[in-house]
């Protein structure tokens, strides 16, 4: 399970900096939106439909929904930036609405458990997700922005595992997620603000924005990634189920390799606008 675990990572980080390194930003929207769409297929059973013709409308819906955002940001032509920080807003109150009913959970599922609510959550998940990512490659430095927005999140689950293991006793969320600890997520926003830290002195011809601000986007998407995390294994744990889909060996499905990265990507995409870097 290890060794696949390890090739599994090692092909997926390949093929991230190919598609960075090779496509144009049309291209690589695309691309994000391809896995999104295989995402939705996934979160269409964690809503509760097991057809392939419920699945397939849903990820249909899905399509429509992203369709729907570019178009009203112009996302491909002259962009609104007034509508995309208002879709990104939105975003960020819709994953604070999550925090609640995560940290309400079991109880919670009263207001989001039917099949209706579920389905609708899913599509506050992915679409914005994917349009952030698609607006921050097409920003000048947009192949570096989302390196470094999912660098935070690797940092956050990667310093949150070790400190985790070597200190967590206290449960973060013990009803939603067990293995998680106080202690790993300390460990993981110590990391994002290292990374942030050390790419702030590194940063080529200097970011455009203060120490104190990289270090506050960096926790907050931090956080993000935390909150994105702990809401799939909620639904997870509703629906019944381990994984989301069987499609990365060691891994499971897109949305277990994803979920970090919908919340991150609109905090940080909204945090590109307020600290005045874009």
């Amino acid at each position: 399970m290890l060794k696949q675990r390890i090739i599994t990572a090692v092909l997926i980080v390949l093929a991230l900096f190919a598609a960075l390194a090779y496509l144009s930003v049309a291209a690589l929207s695309g691309v994000f939106a391809l896995a999104v769409l295989i995402a939705a297929w996934e979160w269409a059973n964690l809503s509760g439909f097991v057809s392939r013709t419920g699945r397939s409308i849903y990820v249909a819906v899905c399509a429509l929904g992203m369709a729907l955002l570019a178009w009203q940001s112009g996302l491909y032509a002259e962009q609104n930036f007034l509508v995309l920080r208002e879709i990104f807003i939105a975003a960020c109150l819709w994953w604070a609405i999550a925090l609640l009913w995560v940290k309400a959970y079991p109880l919670s599922s009263g207001l989001w458990g039917s099949k209706g609510a579920r389905s609708v959550m899913g599509l506050l998940v992915l679409v914005p997700a994917w349009l952030a990512l698609s607006y921050l490659r097409s920003l000048p430095e947009g192949v570096y922005l989302i390196l470094v927005v999912i660098g935070l999140v690797v940092a956050a689950d990667v310093g949150a595992y070790f400190t985790g293991r070597a200190f967590g006793k206290a449960k973060l969320a013990p009803a939603v997620s067990p293995g998680k600890s106080w202690a790993g997520f300390w460990g993981g926003l110590v990391s994002c603000l290292t990374l942030m830290a050390i790419l702030w002195r590194i940063w080529p011809e200097g970011m455009p924005i203060s120490l104190p601000a990289a270090l506050g986007l960096a926790l907050v998407t931090g956080l993000a990634s935390v909150l994105g995390d702990l809401l799939e294994s909620m639904i997870k744990r509703h629906r019944g189920i381990k994984d989301s889909g069987n499609l990365l060996p060691g891994h499971g499905g897109i949305m277990d390799r994803i979920d970090s990265i919908t919340a991150a990507a609109p905090v940080f995409a909204l945090g590109l606008i307020v600290s005045g870097w874009v």
